[in-house]
């Protein structure tokens, strides 16, 4: 079953195709997982997903319907987006940022409810926010800052969320915190997730479903355990790799080759070193 999916889909800017007469489906209530190397359309394609940008051929389809015949107030009911780094406006507190959350339920004289109250509440608590609530959001870290924009996103109360790296300029810790939230919000809740991610091991212990994406298409899908290998990795990164599986989560994970300062090789080489002596 799905959420979202994108039938023949075309995208670019100007001239430049970036992704090309695509087809994919968004498993319903799984947490997926765009990747693929710089520039290969990753961000662009969660755009149009979100009605963003706008198809050269093709669209997207929401829960059924061609995206881009849904009024825009019954879209963001359906389906919110958290971009790449978003700026709130200076000294805005959380919970007013939260707040905006609800405005595609306001109409011209719609009030403010206890539904829309309620919402709010669940969402800073689910968030870990609420004793934050009263502060700035630019006065927060990056990973209170975090919390507090999928807080708002938690209080539109849409079943599809598109999240465009949302780890980025995130330290290792508040990586490991923003990703745990969203995986526990997917497992209350059962919603679709959809994220851009750059830290293929991140990916591999999150995501229920994975999308490689290259050369302006669908390189490989499915569940990392299924499609991460070393060929992949190569296909899809041009980088050479061994893969191994996370002792913690069993799940793939890729050690990357290069240069570097490797004890291994140091070790081999002594040992190596003291044999030729021995002899």
């Amino acid at each position: 079953m799905e959420t979202i999916a994108t039938k023949d889909l075309t995208l670019g800017y100007g001239e430049d195709i970036i992704i090309d007469d695509l087809n994919m489906a968004i498993p319903k209530g799984e947490i997926t997982v765009f990747i693929g190397a710089n520039g290969c359309g990753k961000s662009t394609l969660l755009r149009s997903m979100a009605r963003l940008l706008k198809p050269k051929e093709g669209g997207v389809v929401l829960n059924g319907e061609n995206i881009a015949k849904i009024p825009t107030k019954e879209v963001a009911k359906q389906l919110s987006i958290l971009p790449q780094s978003p700026i709130s406006p200076e000294g805005l507190s959380v919970v007013d940022l939260v707040k905006q959350g609800r405005n595609p339920y306001k109409g011209m004289f719609n009030k403010w409810s206890t539904e829309d109250e309620d919402a709010v509440y669940e969402a800073l608590q689910s968030t870990n926010m609420l004793e934050l609530k009263d502060r700035a959001v630019d006065s927060l870290s990056g990973g209170q800052r975090q919390r507090a924009w999928i807080a708002m996103i938690l209080a539109q109360k849409t079943d599809t969320i598109l999240l465009d790296e949302p780890t980025t300029y995130l330290d290792m810790t508040h990586q490991i915190e923003v990703l745990d939230l969203l995986f526990e919000l997917n497992e209350k809740y059962q919603n679709t997730i959809v994220m851009v991610l750059h830290d293929l091991n991140l990916a591999c212990r999150y995501a229920h479903h994975i999308v490689a994406i290259k050369d302006k298409k669908v390189h490989v899908q499915g569940k990392p355990e299924e499609i991460v290998s070393c060929n992949m990795v190569q296909d899809v990164f041009q980088m050479k790799c061994d893969v191994t599986y996370d002792p913690m989560f069993g799940t793939p994970m890729c050690i990357p080759h290069g240069r570097g300062r490797c004890l291994i090789k140091e070790a081999v080489a002594e040992s190596q070193m003291k044999a030729a002596q021995a002899q």
